[in-house]
């Protein structure tokens, strides 16, 4: 039993979360340039017990895809085969940037350090990676 990694994906940036080693909390870990997002995921692997990968699955209010849907369908099935054996679990994102931003007000982070789209899309990471953990924890 590993850890848990979170994805944001985005064309330009991934936001990167991980639990602990308890997979209990998630917290914001990294922000990756797309294109060596795969490779980062296999040297986290090297280092750390991975159990899963939960991926932001991108929908509109009504459920229906939007147009990042098919993007990360896409990269999901690239991922899966680089690394074939890694679990993949997507999990509804729906509103995660505008929490990740709320919650960084709340937290006090500086408009300065919001302004940064890095930082909004780990913390969007962790924000999935949290409710799949809760998900789990509820029985869902």
């Amino acid at each position: 039993m590993g850890r848990i990694i979170g994805l944001a994906y985005g064309t330009k940036r991934v936001g990167i979360a991980e639990t602990d080693d308890l997979k209990i909390i998630a917290s914001p870990l990294v922000t990756v340039h797309s294109k060596d997002v795969i490779q980062f995921i296999k040297d986290y692997i090297l280092k750390h017990d991975v159990e899963s990968v939960v991926i932001g699955h991108p929908k509109n209010l009504d459920a229906t895809d939007t147009d990042a849907t098919k993007l990360v369908n896409d990269f999901v099935k690239n991922l899966k085969k680089k690394i074939p054996a890694l679990n993949i679990i997507m999990e509804d994102e729906r509103f995660t940037s505008k929490m990740a931003s709320q919650a960084m007000i709340a937290g006090g982070v500086k408009k300065s350090k919001r302004r940064v789209k890095g930082n909004l899309d780990k913390v969007s990471a962790a924000l999935i990676l949290q409710s799949y953990l809760t998900r789990q924890s509820n029985g869902f």
